[in-house]
């Protein structure tokens, strides 16, 4: 018998809910919780373990490897603010990618891509905070520390949004409060005399010409590794108030505060310590916090530090595990991957996932390599970002967004191919990582469109 509707003149009952594991995620952020997501996305890690490997690649002017990665951030920056606001889902590059080209490999190459950045990046905080830093307070053996790390924060993950953001606001602050020592104590050795200018203009290969060059860029391109954060920030469109206002200026409030900071650390590191002192520690600010004459507890700061790999690595997981949920319910991936915990909201088979893929990238390289293997993987994406705001500008849609100059995009995917290519003199092992994950991704879509073909037969 069929079901006769509503009475005349009666309107029709709602639909029904949506099930569990279908449902939309809780939009519980603002903008002020934005901002401070983007902040804390973007620093942590590689500012803090990275920057002696970038000083040992470029000499005393570090500084000059940030204000480049900075330019780069901003313009890429511009391409995501345009790409979110025209369209504020979850998905992100592979989305943007989508929409562009309409090649479904192509897509899943990239949002692979981008997942498999998050997590390495992840992996490489885990390898920090089981590092010196933790040295200053246990020997315990790193790799028990650092799988014990990554399963705590995917408990946190499983929490709920809300609950991990307001981990993120205490622990960006925190984080934030150890690079303001790092400037407080710079400031303090310049007024009283300390510091040595000359570091400033040296540069470890010497001379000029194509050694000088292939230099700057090896290390401009590791220090990129300290910038990136600020993509993974649109993967939480679907869990903000308002994306295609708030997101444009979060994203470029967020890139001014940290790509300041960064420079201004960089100078500092540069004037307090020697590069080969730096290059030799994975704990590099805690040497100019030895160095700078002011009694800092050395043991308050490695604490900082820990705290800020901690927010890293949770952000990455978060954003991979939201990742993993967009491309399900853009159909990338199977159905069953957008799969939401009834209770929390939050997707439980994306965090399953990427917990597994970072324990496994935990044991597969050191700091350096993992952070640079983050930084080239980001670099092709972002390359494509910006060649997809161009493509994408004869796509119209009836909200108004923000909209960047062209020139911009055109100057970012032709910085971000310089950086990734081998001019940037980085090693082949980074290569061979990132070659590893696209031969994984492959597989993966091979098997995905194997079980698409078998299910519509």
């Amino acid at each position: 018998m069929q079901n006769p509707g509503p009475p005349a003149g009666q309107p029709a009952p709602p639909p029904p809910a949506p099930a569990d594991d279908t449902a939309p995620l809780k939009r519980v952020l603002g903008p002020k919780l934005l901002i401070l997501f983007v902040v804390g996305d973007i620093l942590g890690t590689g500012i803090y373990a990275t920057t002696g490997k970038v000083a040992g690649k470029i000499g005393g002017a570090l500084w000059l490897p940030f204000v480049i990665g900075f330019v780069l951030a901003l313009l890429t920056a511009a391409s995501y603010a345009e790409l979110v606001g025209k369209y504020p889902k979850a998905a992100g590059a592979a989305l943007y990618t989508q929409k562009a080209f309409k090649v479904p490999f192509l897509t899943f190459i990239v949002a692979f891509m981008v997942m498999s950045s998050g997590l390495s990046s992840a992996s490489a905080a885990a390898r920090a905070f089981s590092g010196d830093y933790m040295a200053e307070f246990a020997d315990v053996p790193p790799p028990l520390v650092a799988v014990a790390f990554v399963l705590a924060l995917a408990a946190l993950n499983l929490r709920g949004v809300s609950e991990s953001v307001k981990a993120n606001v205490v622990l960006t602050l925190v984080e934030l409060s150890g690079l303001l020592v790092i400037i407080g104590i710079g400031a303090y050795a310049v007024l009283s005399g300390g510091g040595e200018p000359s570091r400033l203009g040296e540069f470890e290969a010497g001379g000029t010409g194509f050694a000088l060059m292939t230099s700057v860029l090896g290390a401009t391109a590791l220090g990129f590794f300290a910038f990136v954060g600020f993509e993974d920030s649109v993967n939480m469109a679907e869990e903000t108030r308002n994306p295609v206002r708030t997101f444009p200026r979060a994203l470029f409030v967020g890139v001014a505060v940290t790509g300041t900071i960064y420079v201004l650390v960089a100078l500092i590191s540069s004037l307090l310590v020697d590069y080969r002192v730096l290059e030799g520690s994975s704990g590099p600010l805690l040497e100019v916090v030895k160095a700078g004459g002011v009694d800092f507890p050395p043991e308050l700061f490695a604490l900082i530090a820990l705290f800020a790999v901690t927010n890293s690595a949770l952000i990455n997981m978060m954003m991979a595990s939201r990742l993993v949920y967009g491309m399900a319910n853009e159909r990338i991936l199977p159905r069953a991957m957008g799969r939401v915990l009834p209770i929390r909201r939050t997707p439980v088979t994306g965090i399953a996932f990427t917990t597994l893929l970072t324990l496994g990238l935990v044991s597969t390289g050191e700091i350096e390599g993992l952070g640079d293997t983050t930084a080239f993987l980001l670099l092709c994406v972002f390359a494509l970002v910006n060649v997809s705001v161009l493509v994408l500008r004869r796509d119209r849609v009836e909200h108004r967004h923000f909209r960047t100059p062209t020139a911009l995009p055109l100057l970012g995917a032709v910085t971000a191919l310089l950086l990734a290519s081998p001019l940037a003199d980085r090693a082949a092992d980074v290569y061979i990582r990132a070659g590893v994950l696209l031969l994984i991704g492959v597989a993966l879509w091979a098997v995905n469109r194997l079980a698409l073909r078998a299910r519509s037969e």
